[in-house]
């Protein structure tokens, strides 16, 4: 592989210093970008894009080639992993990812098995083209959702606003609920060891429901997984460490637990201040967020404004990577993204001369 030109993102997760803050925003290859949308009408949908390895390689460098990013993330999802479980996803029009055969049952439970690997060699392939394709430019974040998020969607047999299904399990019946989190912890840990073998040089967990638990919960049902997880994770690869980061949304209450979980850096979604987060994890952990996704809705002037504001809360010092407080919206004017990303490199700057 070729020498990393930019290793900026990846020195701020290790608290190392650095010129600048560096960004890259969640959901940065995507429908925002009439390019991506191009790509995927070529596809024909949206898994066709994931498992067609050239296709998956092109929408992950279209952000790199329009912005000045300082990561790259592997472009899949994070179903990928209960779908090579055999439980059917698919995804029906304006209403998400569902799956044919939810786990719901003590015989569902009792049939769920860790994923071959082989299954999810399309991910594997991807991350090896798009870390060749880029050519050291920047490095390439590898991902998954966490055991209790990928639960979420198996148990509800896809998305949620209440969670009556899994949280009824959790109160009834958690030994259940504990197996189908042990056999995704197993899964998930194979998965990113897999990627960071492929050439993935951080990973990202995505506890993108953990915040609907109640404090005992979250730590029982969630935290513990992840934990589990990193501690299994391969820390080490070509001579270089490979940052850990736990991005949990809703779960600002928890920093501190968090900060304890063996992750590298916490993400933050827009409901934290990041001057309180950064006190509260008294340097133990680097900081990932936290900028609303709609400000990118405002003004050029007021994105601006917004980027100041957090930059001036984190203060002095290495240990933040700037990024939004979950994925950029479909909506988002591009030009407003880049005005974004050309503030936070701009403004940052004094935060980390000498």
């Amino acid at each position: 592989m070729p020498p990393l030109k930019n290793d900026t993102f990846l020195r701020a997760l290790l608290r190392q210093p650095v010129e600048y803050t560096p960004i890259w925003m969640m959901r940065q290859a995507g429908r925002y970008l009439p390019e991506y949308r191009e790509t995927r009408a070529r596809a024909g949908g949206f898994m066709d894009l994931c498992k067609n390895t050239e296709l998956a390689t092109e929408v992950t460098l279209q952000p790199i080639d329009r912005y000045d990013l300082d990561a790259a993330i592997l472009f899949s999802d994070i179903l990928t992993v209960p779908d090579a479980m055999g439980l059917g996803l698919y995804f029906e029009a304006g209403e998400g990812p569902k799956f044919q055969k939810p786990v719901q049952t003590e015989a569902d439970v009792a049939a769920l098995r860790v994923p071959d690997m082989n299954d999810l060699r399309y991910v594997f392939d991807a991350v090896s083209s798009i870390r060749k394709a880029l050519d050291g430019r920047v490095p390439l974040i590898g991902f998954s959702g966490s055991p209790f998020t990928l639960a979420c969607y198996m148990v509800e047999g896809g998305g949620s606003k209440e969670f009556r299904t899994i949280k009824t399990m959790m109160y009834s019946r958690p030994d259940l609920l504990h197996k189908i989190l042990h056999v995704n912890a197993q899964a998930v840990t194979q998965y990113l060891n897999t990627q960071i073998e492929q050439g993935a040089q951080a990973v990202q967990i995505f506890d993108t429901w953990g915040g609907v638990l109640s404090h005992a919960a979250f730590q029982e049902f969630s935290l513990a997984y992840i934990k589990q997880i990193i501690g299994g994770l391969i820390r080490e690869h070509d001579g270089r460490r490979v940052p850990v980061i736990v991005f949990a949304k809703g779960g600002g209450q928890w920093l501190e637990l968090m900060a304890e979980c063996g992750a590298d850096a916490l993400g933050l979604d827009w409901t934290t201040d990041i001057a309180q987060a950064r006190a509260r994890v008294g340097g133990k952990v680097a900081l990932q967020g936290n900028f609303d996704p709609f400000a990118l809705f405002g003004t050029p002037g007021r994105i601006r404004e917004e980027a100041a504001q957090i930059l001036a809360g984190f203060g002095k010092g290495s240990g933040h990577v700037f990024n939004l407080g979950h994925g950029i919206n479909q909506h988002t004017d591009p030009e407003h993204a880049k005005v974004l990303i050309d503030a936070v490199h701009e403004l940052s700057r004094p935060y980390h001369s000498q």
